[in-house]
Formats: structure tokens, C-alpha cells, sequence
């Protein structure tokens, strides 16, 4: 099996099947399943009420599904994805309740008799977990075409207006600044109203959006809310590669948060429905904990892995290397390679990726504008592309390359050689961003042109590993066969899925790594299908740092890409501070090898045998932040993994000067297992946790924590 498989059929035993929901609810119209707790009523529709006896997340009242229409929108007048007309109207008409391999499903169909559509939701929970994907599908049964402009799965929050003690988790992203979370109260962006007195819900919300098709370009596509007085909290994930909203707001008894895909207002998104045909909304993941905020996104990481189906197969953690990262910045040739090539095997790499320009003839410079052909440049390789990759196999090691599959340069033959509608487009007109062009890949022709390329490669060099960027945002999307731009993207989105999956079922000894701009679409619509994440274009190494650390709230720690790319101009601290980085997730090595002191190339190769021994532990580690999240500018940034031996820490000093700090919670036998030979840090258990007290900055290090009982 490889990390393109879809989800497992698994067997079809069936524990239970509900065809009356009433047979079940108590008198309250609360139904308890396996999965959570549901409440509707003959004159309500479907509410989730409960998820294992939370507090913090579920209220009755709140519609689990809000369905906007260019009919109509909202039956009560609001700023917020709340109250919607057809969500109100909503009817439960039919509850089944499966059990199939470890996954318990509950199936709720409602109808709105008003617009004619039937909503579906489905609801999944693997056992073992709090947590539960949400997918919906909206099917038109009336005899009128009906616009969908769009579809929220809205939860309860709290149980009163007085949400004191709450606060809100998001993070802020951008290309080189990834992953910046940051707590904010709710009472800051929801402001007390006294709306019982007024005897209505607030009218405005707070909303957190992603625009065009980096979907973690702007804010991450998870988030969290954590009452700090009980501890109880709740965290979320939107998955889609295409346009998503956030949207919390005030009612009566507490708060409302809507999680949905693209929207008309955010992301001109509109979606005919004619008679018959169906729509399948964006699928959001929640989970829930008593115990704070690092629990309820552990919660999220078993489920990410549930996601991929990691159980069915052992996942494979290669070393990458690849050039691009402070080293050939996508100017390979044979004569820069070879020695990068000899000097990557040498320290265990086991894949060598060709990263950008391989397809670019020397005397081209920019290439940028000329992409899309993917075929060798004749004059970059002493002796062909062939003679390069076949000393990459010589070495041992498997070989790589870097695509933009979905880019097209406006000074490249593809531009003139495939059909208008293979491009997006918009206003009657070719969208252009940054001198590129933007294939559909609902259009055949732009499909056989990227499977053509990626098959020729695979033949004709043997390659086995992908890099594959995205480096343009082309805005809204495309207006061919959609009824919105946003729709267009989002259907281009997933026919981009699709076309991954394809890979993997034609080629299925192939990884794929998805980098996009650094990690500008980094969401689990595709990376519950590739293998790997590049967490950052960073290539300030002490900036990294935070971005590292914080990584694994939003990406399973063995598909966080983590660069290490020690520099000849590094002391050996920072050398071993960069590797640090790199040990961190999965790392991810570049930088030129061949010109480091014979000192700084034992820390690689030292780096590299800890991370071959120890990779095997993190398919089922747990991430934890004993410091927190980090703030972008915090000097000492702290990231955990708890796994089957125990705790490993790893400890970035950012500080001109040494720093003393605690890590909470942290108590047991401490070695330093990277870097062994260096100026050691001084450590002290104590009741409170593990007192650590660092070098001169920047100084990093990986800690091993065996736990006292």
C-alpha cells in the first residue's frame, strides 16, 4: 500500500443500523450514539449536542448544517454564517449508525421541503479517539435548478453568553513566516452584549479566511478554543487545498463556530445544483479534550493519521537531500552536482532530489516564465540528465525532481499547444499571475499533458520521487464550467487530488512530496495523499526555528520536511543548530557538503545516524509544547514529542547569552542524544519539570527524556 491509497474498504460487518431515529432519542429529542450526541425535534433540525460529555463543544439549538442560497440566505438577519433559511428548515428524515473496522459512522439525511434539498451528513470517528470528520452532501430533489453559495458545519460553544476564560487559537502564515500562533481572548473579538436581555444573538462574529489556492498562505486551516478555567478544548481542521472560512459569533447561551469551504463573499464561490444532481461540501475534522489544548491536537494527529490509513502499511521515511536551500537555488549542473551527489551518500541521504532548472537550458538565466515542458535542457548536463541521475543511482540512493505541474510560462510552447478552457479563466480573459499561466486539471488535455511528463520521467530516468511546487496564487479561480470562480477552484482542486491518486496507482513505488511555495497549501486534502511536506522556504536558520517547532500542530511529525542546510561559514553550534531543525520532523538536508570543516561534516553524519535510528518513532509520536506555541520572536523555542521510549525534546536558543528556563511537566533521566560531543548544556530535575540552562545563542539541542513512572 502507498500513501495514495484511498481510505480501506475494511470488511463490511455492520453493528448497528438505525432506520428510526426515534427508537433511540430519549423524550428530549437527544440521541446518544457511538459517535456523539445528536438532538433534533419535530420542529428543529439535526444539532451536534455533545462529543463525550464536553462542555465546551456542542449545544442544542445550533443547526449542524447552515446551507446559503442565492434564493436565500439567512432567515434572521446577521453578518455571521448563522441562522441560514434552509438550515433552519431542515428536517430529520432518516439515522443510521455503522460500525465497519474500527470506524464508528453516524449517517443523518435531513430535507428541507422549501428548497427541495436533502443534506447528508456523515460523521466518522475512529475508535480510540475524540475526534470526528464531518462531510456533507447536498442533493437537489425539486424540479427548479438551486445555487448553493455556501455550506458551514456550525457547533455550540459554552453554554452562555459570559465566555470569559475562553480564548481562541489561530495561526497567522506566509511564505518564509509559516505557523505563527497566537492565543487571543474571546471576549476581544466577541464583546459582551447582554443579548439575553435583548432576547436575540449578536449580529457580528470574527472570522478567519484563506483567499485563492494557497490555503494555508495566509492563516493555518486549524485553530482551537481552550477554556483555561476547566481545561476542556476543542480543536478544528478544514480540509481543502481551495478557499475556506472560519467564522465565530455570539448567541444567547453562548457562542456559535461556523467551519466551511469556499463562500460567494470570501471566495466567489457559487454552485449550480440542477434537479438531481448532488454537491459534496468541504470536509472539516473536530476533536475534543478535557485535559487543554496540546491534547486536543494530539487528538487531531491520531486522526490525521486515520486519514492517511498509516495502519495499513509501514510508511517510508527517507532522508532527502535535495539542492536547492542556500546551495544551487535552482541552477543545477553536472559539474555543481556530482560532488553534491557523493558528498549527500556519504552522510546517508537516500534520495537525491534535482530540485528547479534542470529543464532550463544554461543561457536561459530566468527560467521562470518558460516552464511547463518538463523535458531535459539540452546544454545544462555534461553527458545528459541521465549521466547525473545515473550516479545518484551509483550511489545508493534513490532519485528525485522537482515539478510545477500545475504552471504554465507565458513564454512556453504549452501556452500556444493546449486549448483556452485548460487554463483557468476568468472575465472572458486568461488569468496571468507573475508571468505564468494556470492549468485545469478538470480538462483532459491539460491532464494527458501532465500524466505524459511525469510517466516520461519515471521511464526514461528511473525517478521515484517527486518535489512538487506551487508557486503562484492565482487569485479566485476559474469561471469555466462553474457557476464561480470559487467553484471552479475548488473542482480544480480536487481534480488535482484525483490526479495524485492516479500517480500513485499507476506508479506506486513513487513519493511525492508536496511543497508549495514553501508551505502555502499544506492541508489534508493532500496530505492525507503525499508523503512528505516542506514546512518552509526559511533559509535563516534561527528564523526557522519557530516554524519547525510549531509544525506538528498543523502536519504529522513524519511528513514535516524540516531543512537542515549547514553552511561552511557556520561555527559549530550553528551548524548543529540548523541540524537540530532538521532531527525536529523529518529531515530534510541540502546545503553544500563538500566545503564544510571536517568538524561540521561529523555533525551531519552524526545528525543523520540519530535520525536513521530514531525516525522509526515518529509515525506514533504525539506532539507537545511544554513552553507553549512559540511566538515568533521568542529567544528559547521548545517542541516535544512523547513516543514509545519516552520524551524527546528539542531546545532552540535564539539568545545572544545564555538562558535558564523550566520546561513543566518534563521529569526523568535526561541525555543529550544530538549533538554528543558538544559544549554541554547544564540540566536539573526538579518538582516542577527539567531546569535547563543553555550557551551562549544561537545553541540548540535534542534531548532524550526517559519518563519516571
Amino acid at each position: 500500500m502507498t500513501a495514495f491509497d484511498v481510505a480501506a474498504t475494511g470488511s463490511t460487518d455492520t453493528v448497528e443500523i438505525l432506520d428510526e431515529p426515534a427508537a433511540r432519542a430519549d423524550a428530549s429529542g437527544r440521541l446518544q450514539t457511538s459517535v456523539a450526541d445528536i438532538h433534533w425535534s419535530p420542529g428543529s433540525p439535526a444539532a451536534l449536542s455533545s462529543l463525550d460529555g464536553s462542555e465546551l463543544l456542542g449545544r442544542e439549538g445550533v443547526p449542524l448544517v447552515e446551507v446559503f442560497t442565492a434564493r436565500e440566505q439567512r432567515a434572521r438577519t446577521s453578518q455571521a454564517y448563522v441562522h441560514s433559511a434552509v438550515g433552519a428548515r431542515l428536517r430529520v428524515h432518516h439515522v443510521s449508525e455503522t460500525a465497519v473496522s474500527g470506524v464508528h459512522r453516524l449517517i443523518i439525511e435531513q430535507r428541507d421541503d422549501v428548497s427541495g434539498l436533502v443534506v447528508r451528513s456523515t460523521i466518522s470517528r475512529p475508535e480510540g479517539l475524540r475526534a470526528l470528520r464531518v462531510e456533507t452532501t447536498l442533493s437537489n430533489t425539486s424540479d427548479r435548478p438551486v445555487t448553493v453559495t455556501a455550506v458551514a458545519m456550525a457547533f455550540g460553544i459554552g453554554r452562555r453568553e459570559a465566555l470569559e476564560g475562553i480564548v481562541l487559537g489561530t495561526a497567522a502564515s506566509e511564505w518564509l513566516g509559516e505557523n505563527r500562533w497566537k492565543e487571543t481572548a474571546v471576549t476581544d473579538v466577541l464583546p459582551h452584549l447582554d443579548l439575553a436581555f435583548h432576547g436575540q444573538d449578536a449580529r457580528g462574529h470574527h472570522g478567519i479566511t484563506s483567499h485563492g489556492a494557497w490555503s494555508s498562505g495566509e492563516n493555518l486551516p486549524v485553530g482551537y478554543l481552550v477554556d483555561t478555567a476547566c481545561g476542556e478544548a476543542f480543536a478544528w481542521q478544514i480540509e481543502t487545498s481551495a478557499g475556506w472560512h472560519v467564522d465565530l459569533s455570539a448567541s444567547r447561551d453562548g457562542a456559535v463556530i461556523s467551519l466551511m469551504g469556499p463562500t460567494d463573499l470570501e471566495h466567489h464561490f457559487a454552485h449550480r445544483l440542477d434537479p438531481g444532481e448532488s454537491f459534496e461540501a468541504v470536509a472539516v475534522a473536530v476533536a475534543s479534550s478535557g485535559v487543554g489544548r496540546d491534547d486536543a491536537l494530539a487528538q487531531l494527529t491520531g486522526y490525521r493519521r486515520w486519514l492517511r490509513d498509516d495502519r495499513r502499511r509501514a510508511p517510508e521515511l527517507p532522508v532527502v537531500y535535495n539542492d536547492f536551500m542556500n546551495t544551487l537555488m535552482g541552477q543545477p549542473t553536472t559539474e555543481a552536482l556530482l560532488p553534491l551527489i557523493r558528498e549527500a551518500a556519504a552522510a546517508g541521504a537516500e534520495v537525491f532530489c534535482i530540485d528547479a532548472g534542470w529543464f532550463a537550458d544554461t543561457e536561459i538565466g530566468d527560467w521562470w516564465d518558460t516552464v511547463g515542458d518538463w523535458t531535459e535542457a539540452p546544454d545544462r548536463f555534461t553527458g545528459g540528465l541521465a549521466a547525473v541521475i545515473d550516479e545518484i543511482h551509483r550511489q545508493g540512493m534513490r532519485s528525485g525532481l522537482w515539478l510545477e505541474p500545475e504552471v504554465v510560462g507565458v513564454k512556453s510552447a504549452v501556452a500556444d499547444a493546449l486549448p483556452e478552457e485548460a487554463f483557468f479563466r476568468r472575465f472572458g480573459e486568461r488569468v496571468r499571475e507573475h508571468d505564468r499561466y494556470h492549468l485545469d486539471l478538470r480538462h483532459p488535455a491539460a491532464r494527458r499533458h501532465l500524466d505524459a511528463a511525469v510517466d516520461s520521467l519515471i521511464a526514461e530516468f528511473g525517478v521515484s520521487y517527486f518535489k512538487f511546487d506551487y508557486n503562484i496564487n492565482p487569485g479566485a479561480g476559474t469561471e469555466w464550467q462553474a457557476a464561480g470562480a470559487g467553484d471552479g477552484l475548488l473542482a480544480h482542486t480536487r481534480a488535482l487530488r484525483e490526479w495524485l491518486v492516479d500517480i500513485g496507482r499507476r506508479h506506486p513505488h513513487v513519493l511525492v512530496e508536496n511543497c508549495s511555495s514553501g508551505a502555502m497549501r499544506a492541508d489534508y486534502s493532500l496530505l492525507s495523499i503525499t508523503h512528505l511536506q516542506s514546512t518552509s522556504d526559511q533559509q535563516d536558520f534561527r528564523l526557522y526555528a519557530p516554524i519547525a517547532a510549531s509544525a506538528p500542530a498543523h502536519i504529522l511529525p513524519e511528513q514535516c520536511g524540516n531543512w537542515a542546510y549547514p553552511a561552511a561559514g557556520m561555527s559549530q553550534e550553528e551548524t548543529a543548530f540548523t541540524m537540530v531543525t532538521g532531527l525536529s520532523g523529518r529531515l530534510y538536508l541540502s546545503g553544500f557538503l563538500d566545503s564544510l570543516a571536517p568538524s561540521q561534516r561529523d555533525l551531519v553524519h552524526e545528525a543523520l545516524v540519530v535520525h536513521r535510528r530514531d525516525r522509526h518513532l515518529l509515525p506514533s509520536a504525539t506532539p507537545f509544547w511544554p513552553l507553549g506555541l512559540p511566538a515568533w520572536t521568542d529567544p528559547v523555542v521548545c517542541l516535544g514529542l512523547r513516543h514509545e521510549q519516552g520524551v524527546t525534546l528539542y531546545i532552540w536558543d535564539r539568545g545572544d547569552q545564555p538562558a535558564s528556563v523550566l520546561i513543566p511537566g518534563v521529569r526523568g533521566r535526561v541525555r543529550t542524544s544530538y549533538p554528543r560531543e558538544a559544549s554541554p548544556w547544564s540540566f536539573a530535575q526538579g518538582a516542577d519539570g527539567l531546569a535547563v540552562r543553555t550557551l551562549a545563542g544561537p545553541t540548540a539541542r535534542v534531548l532524550t527524556i526517559v519518563e519516571e513512572n
